[in-house]
């Protein structure tokens, strides 16, 4: 997957704990500490694949949209609204925040 040439990276997080329905953590400040609003996010789980849904009900370990290991999933909806589950313990997700 590429990004736009005109895409800023205003963030990143790693989610280490997924064994209850996970928000996103969206950055208010750039990494100079300018006012940010990211509108997209870059996701990629490892170690276990997760599940997630952004429609205001929490995913479970069973119930939500699937994304495997190492799969980059390019969100821009609701940043706020997206809500993670793992499918199995140990799931990780990184995330990089652009604009």
């Amino acid at each position: 997957m590429s990004l736009k040439s005109t895409t800023s990276c205003l963030g990143y997080q790693q989610i280490t704990s997924v064994s209850a329905s996970t928000a996103l953590t969206v950055p208010t400040r750039d990494p100079q500490g300018n006012v940010c609003q990211p509108t997209m996010a870059l996701i990629v789980c490892e170690t276990q694949a997760v599940r997630w849904r952004d429609d205001g009900t929490a995913p479970s370990a069973t119930v939500g949209m699937p994304l495997a290991v190492g799969v980059a999933m390019n969100y821009d909806g609701d940043l706020n609204k997206i809500r993670f589950f793992e499918q199995v313990a140990s799931a990780k997700i990184n995330v990089s925040y652009y604009a």
